[in-house]
């Protein structure tokens, strides 16, 4: 079975004006499409493994043929990381009160956890992410190059932002410190805090 690209949830302009419209376009329609269809060539040869979740191959990278590990790794981390990176975003969702709970008790405000979060997000050198994760029932905030992904360290992402130049180049230029100040405008908190609960079940 091959991976197929997730359609985004909203229309592509719906987060103007701090995420383009042309962004949303070709980040989604190109640089997403690309991680799926080379994902799915990495699998190929392998008919078993085209069934296994991607969360699943991520997290047990060593089980993947090495002649494809690498790819598996690139590629699969880009499709996992995108899926969940585009229903973390949504206009006009306040922060839940048990998200501020849960902020409040693992950073001791939402203030330094924004410190901390907007750090990972400035200080990753080159392309990447940043992440808050739930790792062992607690908040964590880390950061991974490339398209790696926290689970592949048997960790739960609950909100995370990419600082690849593709994500924010043609509106922000050079200032990725703007385009992570206005990110924090379109966190869906709701969705972050379905992500929480799920984690801490597991």
């Amino acid at each position: 079975m091959k991976h197929e690209l997730t359609p985004l949830p909203y229309e592509y302009n719906a987060l103007e004006p701090y995420i383009d419209e042309q962004t949303m376009r070709i980040h989604h329609d190109k640089h997403h499409q690309t991680y799926v269809d080379k994902l799915n060539a990495a699998l190929e040869p392998y008919a078993g493994l085209q069934k296994v979740p991607i969360e699943t191959l991520l997290q047990s990278l060593n089980t993947i043929p090495e002649q494809s590990r690498n790819a598996v790794r690139n590629h699969g981390g880009g499709v996992l990381n995108h899926n969940q990176f585009w229903n973390i975003m949504k206009k006009d969702v306040p922060i839940t009160h048990k998200m501020t709970e849960v902020i409040n008790h693992a950073f001791g405000s939402f203030d330094v956890f924004k410190k901390q979060f907007t750090d990972a997000s400035l200080n990753r050198f080159g392309s990447g992410w940043a992440w808050l994760v739930v790792s062992n029932g607690k908040l964590e905030i880390v950061s991974t190059a490339n398209q790696d992904t926290p689970w592949s360290e048997g960790k739960h992402p609950i909100l995370m932002i990419d600082i690849w130049e593709h994500a924010y180049y043609l509106k922000y230029q050079n200032k990725r410190a703007e385009y992570v100040e206005n990110f924090f405008k379109v966190i869906n908190w709701e969705e972050v805090e379905r992500l929480y609960l799920e984690a801490v079940k597991k």
